[in-house]
């Protein structure tokens, strides 16, 4: 599980940084002349940085990685009647004033810290060079990072690089695509060339979320930054940005590091991609039809410390056993939880998969278009659950479900085990319940013991990034080497396209990747009339506020800026979400 040190010194570092929302004259109570300045202290206020990861993690339905998925053409909204933020995600649509306010504090509160730390380092006279680049370098990497998310959730939010106690606002989207670019960049240089497997970002790291980085900003910004542009169709990419130190940031340049992580970094492909999953733990994977007698083995076994063991997790977010409702819910994977089979049903209906509250039901398009496109391809049912394929599921979860489908992903959801003839709600109670216990003890707590990492970036993506910013077949065809698959030829766009919607299938990167190809409309519209559930009956799922199409062009895919942010004057409400965006229910 790679459960992080920092986690542990974090509540110290929490009672030291100040909230980042913008939203108060006063928006940092530390400085720099009191913290951080001795080498303990950078180390905390490294470790306050890192856990915004999880502070996120406290309100998952609000976060850009839970939006990604339901809004992409991937993933429906689900849920219950009444979870209509649920729906108006997937739908582009607006659910309340403030429906995703808390991402956004929570993102500035840790690029807060970001600014604390990176204007402490030069000043504490104690630290050797090597840790004070070290620190700068993942304190650089994550202020990118999040403005990142921020950037590709309301597009022109306000850029924050020091620790300033007034209102920000907002400015040039091309100065704020430059700072986040040479953020990573500088990352890239500051880091040592050495892998790391304490939970980290290291040096490789960098070299990927800087080509991700680069891949949405030069994709979605290539035509302009007007909303016609962002929803053209027209596709080419930039080959330089400008960045805010004068210097120029080139393909070619990105390029070369991509390389770097590829050849030099050490992280490699897992050898069976099921393995990747949890459902493939040591508690589970003799008792699951699909995995039975296979000699699966998932790669993060019994593994409660930084250890080396997934050779392909290149970032992700860490949880662990201290999750309580009153104060650390951010260390429980509520991911998991929003992503588990809706309904409350006997574990022995859905085993292996737990229980939860049926966000992402996987939408049917996808599900036909990659039986057409990749036939035989064995990620399909490593990555997707035919509910119909389970012991004994029932549909219409607590008899209210919206938009259910007969498929849920695989990736993220909650994993169910069985000791004897009982079955327990999570294979973690299991698997480490016997050193230290989990929440809920023996039996488990389905809300908080779903402790699994939920990766934010793998090699594989870095190896399909490789092959689109040089056009060859190389990364793609390691890919698909892995999957059993036949290598292709020769470069596409439409091979690439294709071949990282299924690799990387559920794993937030989708809803990017279709903006940034100028192709989300057309995309998005697959998810009209298919079949769907409504509260256990079958139905359609059926446009709603203009439909999907509609939505994107009249949005370009970013979402609501809060109102209370607005009300600061720190930002304007972006297009598209006026009165006709109110989603009023299914």
């Amino acid at each position: 599980m790679n459960k992080l040190l920092y986690l542990l010194s974090a509540a110290t570092v929490s009672l030291t940084l100040a909230s980042c929302s913008l939203d108060a004259d006063d928006i940092t109570e530390a400085t720099t002349d009191k913290f951080p300045t001795t080498e303990e202290d950078a180390t905390a206020s490294l470790a306050g940085v890192y856990n915004n990861l999880n502070q996120v993690a406290a309100t998952p339905q609000e976060s850009f990685l839970y939006v990604s998925m339901l809004a992409s053409d991937d993933n429906l909204g689900g849920g219950g009647t009444n979870d209509k933020l649920m729906q108006a995600e997937d739908l582009l649509c607006n659910y309340n004033q403030n429906m995703t306010e808390q991402f956004y504090k929570d993102r500035y509160q840790g690029i807060s810290r970001a600014n604390i730390l990176i204007e402490a380092l030069p000043k504490i006279t104690s630290l050797s060079d090597d840790v004070r680049n070290t620190d700068l370098g993942e304190a650089l990497f994550l202020r990118a990072f999040y403005h990142y998310e921020l950037a590709s959730m309301y597009g022109n939010v306000p850029l924050m690089t020091s620790a300033t106690g007034k209102v920000v606002k907002q400015g040039d989207v091309k100065t704020l695509w430059g700072q986040i670019l040479q953020d990573f960049y500088q990352a890239t240089q500051l880091l040592p060339a050495k892998r790391r497997n304490d939970g980290h970002v290291d040096k490789y790291t960098a070299e990927g979320m800087l080509a991700r980085a680069w891949l949405f900003y030069t994709g979605m910004y290539c035509n302009g930054t007007e909303l016609k542009d962002l929803v053209s169709t027209t596709y080419n990419p930039l080959t330089e940005v400008d960045l805010p130190d004068g210097t120029k940031l080139t393909k070619k340049m990105v390029s070369d590091l991509v390389d770097d992580c590829v050849n030099n970094s050490g992280y490699s492909l897992v050898s069976d991609y099921r393995n990747l999953w949890a459902y493939t733990n040591r508690c589970t994977v003799e008792d699951y039809d699909y995995t039975k007698g296979k000699g699966l083995k998932w790669v993060e076994n019994d593994q409660t410390q930084a250890s080396d063991s997934n050779p392909e997790s290149m970032f992700a977010i860490k949880f662990n056993k201290l999750a309580s409702w009153s104060t650390t819910i951010g260390y429980a994977n509520g991911y998991a939880l929003h992503f588990g089979m809706r309904g409350g049903q006997d574990y022995a209906n859905t085993f292996p998969f737990g229980q939860g509250w049926g966000a992402g039901p996987v939408a049917p398009n996808l599900v036909k278009e990659w039986k057409a496109d990749e036939p035989n391809d064995m990620r399909l049912e490593a990555s997707i659950q035919d509910v119909n394929k389970l012991p004994a599921y029932k549909k219409g979860g607590w008899a209210d479900f919206v938009q259910e489908t007969d498929y849920y992903e695989k990736k993220i959801s909650p994993i169910s085990a069985k000791d004897g003839n009982k079955y327990i709600c999570c294979f973690e109670d299991l698997m480490y319940g016997d050193k230290g216990g989990l929440s809920g003890g023996y039996g488990g707590n389905m809300q908080l013991d779903n402790i699994h990492d939920l990766v934010l970036l793998r090699f594989a993506d870095v190896l399909l990034m490789q092959s689109e910013l040089e056009e060859n077949v190389s990364g793609i065809n390691k890919v698909r080497a892995r999957a059993g698959l036949a290598p292709i030829a020769s470069y596409s766009l439409k091979a690439l396209q294709n071949e990282r919607r299924h690799e990387l299938a559920f794993e937030g990167v989708r809803w990017n990747d279709i903006r940034r190809w100028h192709i989300a409309a057309q995309a998005l519209e697959a998810q009209n009339n298919q079949p769907v559930y409504y509260c256990g009956k079958e139905a359609k799922n059926t446009a709603h506020n203009g439909g999907y199409a509609a939505r994107y062009n009249a949005t370009a895919g970013f979402f609501k800026m809060p109102e209370n942010q607005i009300s600061l004057g720190s930002v304007e409400q972006n297009p598209g979400w006026d009165n006709s965006s109110e989603y009023q229910g299914w």
